[in-house]
């Protein structure tokens, strides 16, 4: 992604810190040049070329994404696939200085190519653990579509998948078409399980979404939540509570949550006191990074370096990574300073 003139010096800036991803996707994560090499092994000499595939990841809106998102899995089809995506993202993440990921997953997406979710996970794990300097644990995303029975079974199956750094769930998928008032059964369950939870909400739907997250399915993170703008009432809420907000802006601006970047009320939830990070959610199908969202903030949406730093400060506070990690790395935010 190309930036403005003025964000150059705070890309820079913002490169060299330390930094930790909450909301990121696995499978939005590979690297173009990895998933060129995955569709000319599928398709050959039908592949597209480099430029062909990235204006593949161009969107009308979020069900336009949704449909992108399901023809590029269909090149993840065999376990192979997937500790070779993990290889490349990890080293992809790990080049731009980010620590500490909490990365999602969607082992239902693949159950249909006969890809059972233990062995699927053990794949991504294998991975991920081939690339050094960089820890990143796993979020299995139940995907709403599939419905809460399916996602209960997916659950269970993650209660034998701690050891392969399965630490929390979420939902995610077409957030429009399924509320979450039916998963509260399933939350539960995690919830005894001792998992972490999340939930998407308040990106294709709005304050309804967000509230049912909270009160139904009882949270510990949001993932978005960028239409509670829509509801002051959610907004007190959200400060009182201090639940942390998964926001994701660049992708709120590709999928066309907001028109424009400076609508994003991220800024504006920061100042009134909500506990706000920032990630990418999908870099490599929105041409994002991290350090880019960062640079964005403070050149086009007049945040201060102090308060970028709070940002991530907030990224570590709300992870769910052992008291000894935080502790160091609040201290080299600290030295930032």
């Amino acid at each position: 992604m190309s930036l403005p003139q003025a964000a150059a010096a705070e890309l820079a800036w913002a490169e060299q810190l330390p930094k930790v991803e909450l909301h990121v996707h696995l499978e939005g994560s590979i690297p173009l040049a990895a998933l060129q090499q995955l569709v000319q092994k599928y398709d050959g000499a039908e592949a597209p070329n480099a430029e062909e595939l990235a204006a593949r990841f161009r969107y009308r809106d979020f069900p336009h994404f949704i449909e992108t998102w399901v023809w590029k899995n269909r090149y993840l089809r065999e376990l192979a696939d997937f500790t070779f995506i993990s290889r490349a993202v990890a080293e992809h993440w790990r080049a731009q200085n980010i620590r500490y990921v909490e990365a999602f997953c969607s082992p239902v997406d693949f159950h249909s190519r006969g890809l059972p979710t233990l062995k699927l996970l053990a794949a991504i794990r294998q991975g991920l653990d081939s690339v050094p300097g960089i820890v990143v644990q796993l979020v299995v995303d139940l995907v709403r579509d599939f419905g809460p029975d399916q996602g209960a079974r997916v659950l269970e199956e993650c209660a034998h998948a701690r050891e392969l750094g399965v630490i929390g769930i979420g939902i995610g998928g077409s957030e429009q078409t399924f509320p979450p008032e039916p998963w509260a059964a399933v939350y539960a369950r995690a919830r005894q399980l001792g998992l972490h939870t999340s939930a998407h909400a308040g990106e294709a739907a709005g304050p309804a979404s967000i509230w049912g997250a909270l009160d139904t399915l009882r949270v510990e993170r949001i993932g978005h939540g960028t239409r509670a703008f829509e509801d002051p009432s959610l907004v007190a809420a959200l400060a009182e509570r201090q639940v942390p907000l998964e926001m994701c802006p660049l992708s709120n601006l590709r999928t066309g949550v907001v028109k424009t970047l400076r609508e994003h009320p991220i800024v504006d939830f920061h100042r009134r006191g909500l506990l706000v990070t920032v990630n990418t959610d999908d870099p490599a199908m929105f041409g994002n990074s991290l350090a880019q969202e960062y640079a964005l903030l403070v050149s086009e949406l007049g945040m201060q370096r102090s308060e970028v730093l709070q940002l991530i400060r907030n990224a570590v506070d709300a992870s769910w990574m052992p008291a000894a990690e935080k502790t160091e790395l609040h201290a080299e935010l600290a030295a930032r300073h």
